[in-house]
């Protein structure tokens, strides 16, 4: 929190959403000292909000007993980015939420004062986001709202999915608990029983959907946000080693995010390490930059990129 406005306001917030709160927990809350918290009551008090504490074990700090915080109480930033935010998701999920954004976007632009709908229009203006989703994701509205409704309902799906390396697509039984937007790609969290583990699904590789009458319990200890930080720590990674090209060292450097690491050589050329869980993917990333790129190791990536570039020779002869 980087002032006391907004200190204040999640003080009131804090009060409003649980009362008889000790002054330390509010404090720690707050990253404020306990001297501080009182001079924020004092601050209170003269602005006409009313706090009072109550004495005893089950006592604490309260707001008089029907106090609310005035709706709708932003500062310009929060103003855009309240707005921005549903106008993301919008953008991010579509049809399944467009028209309850929609109708956020005209309710917020309707009770904001004058200042703060002008500051929204220059947002609007000025902060472009757009095209989230990639355009070959247009018809997953059916399969999303199903994902959605089993989600909340804490159903168990049955799925026919097609992952990036088998031949043929799988039926896997599935615990769905998490909806997740990363990279442009919609992804499915959730616990697998063919495999007996938490699986991360990619939602347009889902084939057939059903819902079934069996239900879960989403684990107490789950928590998609660890999960998702975690879900490459433990599964084992295959290390990659490429040579681009001098010509392609602005490349290099541009996507310098991709690489684990990047040496560049005397002749103007880059050697990069990259990881990643399975050698089709490594192929593809390699290929993806045709003749820019050579293969240092492992030789198993070698032999598949040759493989890969021969049948693609084969296949363009005439």
């Amino acid at each position: 929190m980087t002032n006391v406005a907004t200190r204040l306001i999640t003080l009131i917030l804090l009060l409003q959403n649980q009362p008889n709160q000790k002054a330390s927990e509010l404090a720690e809350r707050l990253g404020v000292s306990v001297r501080t918290l009182h001079r924020y009551f004092e601050m209170l008090d003269e602005m006409g909000i009313p706090v009072y504490a109550e004495r005893g074990p089950y006592g604490g700090f309260s707001l008089v007993r029907g106090y609310k915080l005035p709706p709708l109480v932003f500062s310009m930033e929060e103003a855009v980015a309240v707005y921005m935010g549903a106008s993301l998701i919008r953008e991010a999920w579509g049809e399944l939420y467009r028209e309850a954004a929609q109708s956020a976007l005209a309710k917020i632009e309707n009770l904001l004062p004058n200042d703060q709908r002008a500051e929204i229009t220059w947002a609007r203006r000025s902060l472009v986001s757009t095209e989230l989703t990639r355009p070959d994701l247009a018809s997953l509205p059916p399969l999303m709202e199903q994902l959605r409704a089993a989600i909340h309902e804490q159903r168990r799906i049955s799925a026919l999915y097609q992952n990036q390396v088998d031949a043929e697509p799988t039926r896997r039984r599935i615990d769905p608990y998490a909806l997740v937007f990363r990279a442009g790609w919609w992804y499915l969290v959730g616990y697998c029983h063919l495999r007996a583990a938490l699986r991360t699904f990619r939602v347009d590789r889902i084939q057939k959907l059903n819902l079934l009458d069996a239900t879960f319990e989403v684990p107490d200890d789950f928590d998609v946000h660890a999960y998702l930080e975690d879900e490459f720590k433990n599964q084992p990674l295959i290390r990659a080693r490429l040579r681009f090209a001098p010509e392609a060292a602005a490349l290099v450097q541009s996507s310098r995010s991709t690489w684990d690491s990047v040496h560049e050589n005397e002749d103007g050329s880059a050697d990069v390490t990259l990881s990643a869980p399975d050698l089709p993917w490594l192929a593809s990333m390699t290929m993806s930059f045709a003749a820019w790129v050579s293969v240092l190791e492992p030789p198993e990536l070698k032999e598949m990129v040759r493989d890969w570039a021969q049948a693609i020779l084969d296949k363009t002869k005439v």
